[in-house]
């Protein structure tokens, strides 16, 4: 079975192709400032393996409808191709961003979901209106091909309402779905599975706490195999803070701001969306160029570093509350799986919780992927470098097989 799974932006179609047997990726690429007049289009054909076939190319690509074309047109290309013909793709996984309540698993496109995904713009206003434009052309172009739509959320969809629910007047919940969802699902889930299959466990009988921390940063308690909470709230802004965002702050903040500023609701939104977290404390959300101002003795990306770990210590302890027992911590993502010190500084005082990191382990981990604990540690640390197209490929092939 041969799988393309599509993540569409509002600029942006990014792309895997995988051959499920061996679930072997077969080209991977990304279209990006579609509907500019110089879209930059990177494709790789076999991708690091001895026949890769790169291509890259500033071409004017005026919608994701060109887009994806031009996507087809490189999986089939005479020269730089992997298929005869795009008649050999057997199903188009897709992401999107918000399910709602609506779907508590990967449904099978058709119109009926299309107007369910629709009703679950408001909740995700940037995201799956674009994530529907994919979709679409996805249809247009490969008409007889099953499309299936995995969502970001499905994975917190066990959330019990005790976790779900915020203490608001419930009419707001019964009116306007206004609840915790969560995001990141498909990564946690990815990477749940991952460390449950390497320490040879059961998912079922699996307590684990994943943390994916990347410019996004979220993090969930998983119990015996399900997510019982996440960081993330109604929207990617809750939780930890990351990048640009954030993260939990006092909401009386937004009032403050307003009658102190006098600033509007869009801009105290863009402020706490994307001028805030690590740019916010020392003017940069990058963790490497944090990390280099910090050795050059910057207090304040100091302060950041130091405000970044303490936050998700507080998220650990208490994920350890709910779960009960942890078996597992599952680092991902670009901070989790690649920045050895902020995994020690997160980990460093956690003795207490069972959470015994080895500092020289962490630092010598080769290929951002393994153990990084004591042997004395009642909970594994464990990296695991996250793959959410190959979980939406996953998806995809178990709803067709299920029928």
């Amino acid at each position: 079975m041969i799988i393309l799974v599509i993540n569409t932006g509002s600029s942006s179609l990014k792309y895997q192709l995988l051959e499920m047997e061996h679930e072997t990726v077969l080209a991977v690429g990304v279209v990006e400032r579609i509907g500019e007049r110089k879209a930059l289009v990177t494709h790789k054909g076999h991708p690091g393996l001895d026949q890769e076939k790169t291509f890259e190319q500033e071409q004017a690509v005026m919608d994701h409808r060109a887009g994806l074309h031009l996507v087809l047109d490189l999986i089939v290309d005479a020269e730089r191709g992997v298929l005869t013909s795009t008649g050999e793709i057997d199903a188009v996984g897709h992401r999107v961003v918000q399910g709602g309540e609506s779907f508590q698993q990967t449904r099978l496109i058709n119109n009926q979901v299309m107007a369910a995904i629709r009703d679950c713009n408001p909740l995700a206003p940037l995201h799956n209106p674009a994530n529907l434009v994919g979709i679409e052309v996805a249809a247009h172009l490969l008409p007889d091909v099953p499309q299936a739509a995995v969502f970001d959320t499905e994975f917190h969809q066990s959330m019990p309402p005790a976790a779900f629910l915020y203490p608001l007047p419930y009419s707001y919940y019964k009116d306007l779905a206004v609840r915790r969802y969560g995001f990141h699902g498909t990564s946690h889930k990815y990477v749940f599975g991952q460390a449950a299959a390497e320490m040879d466990r059961l998912p079922a009988q699996t307590n684990a706490i994943t943390l994916h921390l990347g410019n996004g940063c979220s993090m969930a308690a998983v119990k015996n195999g399900k997510c019982i909470d996440t960081s993330m709230g109604m929207t990617p802004l809750a939780g930890l803070m990351m990048g640009t965002r954030s993260g939990d702050i006092d909401p009386a903040i937004i009032f403050h701001l307003a009658a102190e500023k006098g600033l509007g609701v869009d801009h105290i939104s863009d402020l706490l969306n994307k001028e805030s977290g690590l740019k916010g404390i020392c003017g940069s959300n990058d963790m490497r160029d944090i990390r280099r101002q910090a050795a050059a003795g910057q207090a304040r990306a100091t302060l950041a570093l130091e405000m970044f770990a303490y936050r998700i210590k507080k998220y650990i302890g208490a994920y350890c509350a709910v779960l009960g027992r942890v078996d597992t911590l599952v680092f991902t993502a670009g901070i989790g799986e690649n920045d050895c010190q902020a995994r020690e500084d997160i980990c460093m005082g956690l003795e207490g919780l069972g959470i015994e990191i080895d500092p020289e382990l962490n630092r010598k981990l080769q290929n951002r992927h393994g153990p990084v604990h004591r042997k004395t540690s009642r909970v594994q640390i464990r990296v695991v470098p996250t793959n959410e197209e190959l979980q939406i490929a996953r998806e995809t092939k178990a709803l067709l097989t299920r029928g």
